[in-house]
């Protein structure tokens, strides 16, 4: 089994319309739907994606840097490919196992959950 990214998108930005005043410093929020290949459903993931000029910047005390991706400056269709390139490396026998690769990188909406 293995996972593919079945929409990206912004809480705050319509992403294919969206263009910072400053690509090379700019953080923003952006979820992921991604699910197994075979079927139709997603959950999701969330991932911070931002410029190191926007952490230098911004962040002036120590911070954790969990679920960050840091792009040299900002570009979409770069964005995206390093993102499907890592999903498409998480495969599994079983989505549980799949998601929890997932969530090393981008935060997923039942990590942690317990039933």
């Amino acid at each position: 089994m293995y996972a593919v990214v079945k929409a990206i998108s912004c809480d705050e930005f319509d992403l294919r319309t969206f263009t910072p005043d400053d690509p090379s410093c700019f953080y923003l929020n952006i979820r992921l739907r991604i699910g197994l290949a075979e079927t139709s459903g997603a959950d999701d993931f969330e991932l911070c994606v931002c410029t190191p000029e926007w952490l230098r910047q911004t962040v002036t005390e120590p911070r954790w840097g969990r679920h960050l991706l840091i792009v040299r400056e900002y570009s979409l269709a770069s964005i995206e490919k390093y993102i499907q390139s890592y999903v498409a490396e998480c495969d599994g026998d079983d989505w549980k196992t799949i998601a929890t690769k997932l969530s090393r990188m981008v935060a997923w909406e039942f990590e942690d959950y317990q039933s």
